[in-house]
């Protein structure tokens, strides 16, 4: 072996120690840095913000989803403020109304802490960023601003058979405005609803409502029952009316056809007087006796006294000369040797036959 073997032999040793010592403190130094960095990120989540503090006290507001950075902890810290919808309900609240009833409402909200810095710090230093602390808190304000809201209502805009009478949304526009303001400058938080979940009525209340529904009812049968009335005089006026003019327009015919009728039995009398006024005058004496004579008239006058002096007198002698035979009944053979026949003259058997009622003419 040589020296310089043996010099070489001596160095090795030596030379490895400083060698694993210097990548052991690159290791050490790169999971540092690795550290440094991941506590140096921030990611911001969709619906979050980030509050950033250093030694305790707000520096920034992170309201932006994505990755950020700051300065390692101990020297920042950070605090994760949810920004999503939330929703929390009252109790039944006993308010009254303007009209002096009681109702019971209970409401419930949507709110969210509004998405800026000021109302995120706001909402920090109210709340201990604590969501259920604040919906306790927003459920205290609702109370109270359900007795100034409903005092601005009757029970009528709340609960009517009227659809066009209820006015339950402006009740929650006025109520969701009577909280909103005061939440968002004292909690930092948006109320994005108020709505009513349940309304029910105290049994007083109740029993004043149905009275009050009851005679509503009662007011409009009585208004339907009069109207039905009016339309029903209105049909029997109508209906008197058109009666009493077609009985007129009935009455105004017949007395037309009457007038008629008896200028044309005038004309007829005429006509038979100028043809014969003999027989003119005997038939209007039959016709006089066949009126004011009945079968049980029983009358005293003289013989000779018209009209009843024909009875006695007969027919004048020229109207048997003139007179025409009766005609034959139907099927009878021509001549006067019918059967059962009283072998009458002709001017008998027209006298006869005229003193018959159903033969002569109609008195006018």
């Amino acid at each position: 072996m040589t020296a310089h073997d043996i010099a070489i032999e001596d160095a090795t040793p030596a030379t490895a120690p400083r060698g694993r010592q210097a990548i052991r403190m690159g290791l050490a130094a790169l999971i540092l840095a690795g550290a440094v960095i991941v506590s140096s990120q921030i990611m911001v989540a969709d619906g979050q913000a980030v509050v950033v503090t250093r030694f305790g006290n707000p520096l920034r507001v992170l309201t932006h989803p994505g990755l950020a950075w700051k300065v390692p902890a101990p020297v920042d810290s950070t605090i994760a403020v949810d920004l999503r919808l939330h929703t929390t309900s009252s109790g039944l609240e006993d308010v009254g109304t303007r009209d002096g009833l009681r109702i019971l409402v209970q409401t419930f909200l949507a709110w969210r802490v509004a998405p800026d810095a000021a109302h995120i710090r706001q909402f920090l230093r109210s709340t201990g960023n604590n969501p259920d602390e604040a919906a306790r808190q927003l459920r205290s304000f609702v109370g109270s601003a359900l007795q100034i809201t409903a005092s601005n209502f009757d029970l009528a805009d709340l609960v009517n058979t009227d659809p066009g009478k209820v006015r339950l949304a402006d009740f929650e526009q006025q109520l969701q405005d009577n909280v909103a303001k005061q939440v968002l400058e004292i909690y930092g938080v948006r109320i994005e609803q108020v709505g009513v979940q349940r309304l029910s009525l105290p049994s007083e209340t109740l029993a004043a409502t149905v009275a009050r529904m009851r005679a509503e009812r009662e007011t409009v049968a009585a208004q339907r029952a009069a109207e039905g009335l009016r339309i029903a005089a209105q049909i029997r006026s109508d209906a008197a009316r058109d009666a009493r003019i077609t009985i007129a327009n009935a009455q105004s015919d017949a007395a037309q056809i009457e007038a008629q009728s008896r200028e044309k039995a005038a004309q007829i009398y005429a006509a038979s007087y100028a043809r014969d006024p003999q027989l003119y005058m005997l038939l209007r004496s039959l016709d006089t006796i066949n009126t004011i004579v009945g079968p049980r008239t029983r009358l005293i006058l003289r013989t000779d006294a018209a009209p009843f002096n024909v009875l006695v007198q007969g027919p004048p002698i020229d109207f048997k000369a003139k007179a025409p035979p009766p005609p034959p009944p139907a099927g009878a053979p021509p001549g006067d040797d019918r059967p059962g026949s009283d072998k009458l003259d002709g001017g008998a058997a027209s006298v006869m036959g005229l003193l018959d009622p159903r033969h002569g003419p109609e008195a006018p």
